[in-house]
């Protein structure tokens, strides 16, 4: 059996991905900040809630020490939690607004990984998926045709092409490890005020695919749901 954990997994991306790896036959961790949302969805799902808060530590290592004693390993850790931060001008920007959005999207994935590393190595072929985004691409951010031209989300961005870049990293590092990027792509969910032509299960096929591949598939790439892409 299959078990997996979910950063972020009360609501949007985060549940959908839980779901549908459910019907797949994982074990599903709902790690979620919020008590009460993190257990309706478990509930509903058919999952198990685990408190987790990415931006603390001691909460990380709390999350950790708990599925060390229930479950004792995790073979697939789905970075997924993210916030957006500021739109439009950035004339206003501060290093408190950039701290709150790198706190979750970047460290927050730094912390939770190397908590996890040990459960992760507890498994026969252990798989870290993080959630990242187009949006931090220089090609696509500056290609007219695409939607991610668009938008001027200048934290978010920043730190989604940060992630995609310590994705490689690990993945050159960590040997025996998996370690991917998806792209879900510009998908509805509260992030973005449901304003994405996708939904939520269109957005969570690349993290689906990359979290069901067959041992020994490829590491270090980004891949969105029409396949694996070249970041730049």
């Amino acid at each position: 059996m299959t078990i997996t954990f979910i950063t972020g997994a009360n609501k949007g991306l985060g549940r959908e991905t839980a779901r549908r790896l459910i019907e797949h036959g994982h074990t599903v961790l709902v790690g979620a900040r919020d008590r009460e949302r993190g257990e309706e969805t478990a509930a509903a799902l058919g999952a198990r809630h685990v408190p987790i808060d990415v931006t603390d530590d001691a909460s990380v290592a709390a999350a950790a020490a708990n599925v060390a004693a229930r479950e004792g390993r995790i073979d697939v850790l789905i970075n997924n939690a993210g916030v957006h931060g500021p739109v439009g001008d950035p004339g206003d920007l501060t290093a408190a607004d950039a701290f709150a959005v790198l706190d979750v999207n970047v460290l927050g994935v730094v912390r939770t990984t190397t908590a996890f590393l040990p459960l992760l190595r507890r498994s026969a072929d252990p798989v870290v998926i993080n959630v990242s985004s187009g949006m931090g691409s220089l090609a696509l951010t500056h290609d007219p045709d695409r939607p991610e031209s668009h938008v001027i989300a200048p934290l978010y961005t920043s730190s989604k092409a940060a992630l995609t870049m310590l994705t490689t990293q690990y993945a050159k590092g960590l040997d025996g490890i998996r370690v991917n990027a998806a792209d879900p792509g510009y998908t509805a969910t509260d992030l973005n005020g449901h304003s994405g032509p996708q939904t939520v299960t269109e957005g969570t096929d690349a993290i689906v695919a990359l979290a069901t591949e067959e041992p020994g598939a490829g590491t270090g790439r980004f891949v969105s749901r029409h396949g694996e892409i070249a970041w730049s």
